[in-house]
Order: C-alpha cells, then structure tokens, then sequence
C-alpha cells in the first residue's frame, strides 16, 4: 500500500483544527445562557467556573490537535532542539518591549497592572490560568501553519506562522470585540507572536513560554 505523502494542508487543517478550538468558550457561552445565566454579567464564582471549564476545553483540545498531528504528518512538535545565539536573545527581548508598548498604548496603561486593579488578585489568577490555556492554543495556530507554508514555499526563515495566526486568530477579534482597530492590533501581535517562535528556532520547549508570555503580557 502506498504511504500517502505528507502536504502543506495536512499541517494547516491542524492549525485550523486549533482555531476552531476557540470556539469551544462560545460553546460553554450558549450552553450558560441555556440554564438561564447571564453571560454579560457573571458572578465571581461563575466567572471562574467559566474560566475552568473553558481552560479544561482547550487543553483537552490542544493535547488532541498534537495528536492528530503526529498521526497524520508524523511531526513531533517537541522534537526540535537548537541553541540560540546572542543576537536571537536579544530580539526577544526587542519582541516583548514592542509588545508592551504596543499594548501599554491600547489599555492606557501596563495591562497585568489594570486588569489586576479591575479584577482582584482572586479572578486575576484564575483569568491568567485562562490566558495560558489560549496561549497553548494560539502556539499551535503557528507552529502547524508555519510548518504548512514551509512546505508551500520552501522557505523556513520567514515568520509564516504568525501570519496564518494574524489572519485567523488575530482578525477574528474585529467580530469578537466589535472593534477594527483591535482586529488590526491582534493581527500584528500575530505576526510578532511568529517571529518569536523563528527567533528561538522552532524550539516548542522554548517557544510556548516566549508565546505565551507575549500574549499575556
């Protein structure tokens, strides 16, 4: 039996397997509204059992996108190990002050400080808990879309996986949150997000920490 050859789509459908992940929280969204919640106004408690509940979704999610990816393309996403020069070190670093600014500008302020002024330090922990669950799934978005270009177009130094990232995750927020300009933003975030992970060298054990830092911070 012939052994079907691997393409480019293969390693996007996992990307977009990953995106569609997302809408796991909506599913839990329409669900609480079903036993008479209100969505626009949770509780403390019901804000952190939404919370749970969606991080137990995207990790299960997350953990079953590797697979599938494994399965159909063979590709480990822990396989890659690589020592980063000086220079790569110091773009990271270049990586996260833009990403600050950048969003420092957007919230009027450093963001970890006003959502933990807003929020308390009890929801505070519990939102971050989620913001690192969507940063696992938002690291998968780039790595199997990076993967999917690179055999596209032959080319393995270009940041692609932020791209697909910018255009699925990143516009998506110009419906989640009703706002163009912070479409435009998660987008560019995307691409900054894709870069850290080339900067790094597709090392994943280096590259969900960087990711997910940037997102969160």
């Amino acid at each position: 039996m012939k052994e079907k050859k691997v393409t480019g789509f293969d390693y996007l459908w996992c990307a977009l397997y990953a995106f569609a992940g997302m809408a796991f929280e909506l599913l839990a969204q329409v669900v609480e509204g079903m036993l008479g919640i209100d969505i626009a106004h949770y509780t403390a408690v019901q804000n952190i059992i939404h919370w749970l509940i969606t991080i137990a979704g995207w990790v299960a999610i997350g953990l079953l996108v590797i697979h599938i990816g494994k399965k159909t393309t063979g590709f480990n996403i822990w396989e890659q190990r690589a020592r980063m020069k000086n220079w790569q070190y110091v773009a990271i670093v270049v990586c996260f002050l833009v990403n600050i600014f950048v969003k420092y500008l957007e919230w009027g302020g450093f963001k970890v400080v006003r959502e933990w002024n807003s929020r308390g330090p009890v929801l505070f922990g519990f939102q971050y808990l989620y913001y690192l669950a969507e940063g696992f799934l938002i690291s998968l978005i780039i790595i199997f879309g990076q993967k999917a270009c690179e055999r596209w177009f032959h080319n393995e130094k270009l940041p692609y996986g932020g791209i697909v990232l910018g255009l699925t995750w990143g516009l998506a927020h110009i419906f989640t949150k009703g706002s163009l300009l912070i479409g435009i933003l998660c987008a560019l975030g995307g691409f900054l997000f894709g870069a850290a992970y080339v900067l790094v060298n597709k090392d994943y054990r280096k590259a969900l920490p960087v990711i997910t830092l940037l997102f969160v911070l």
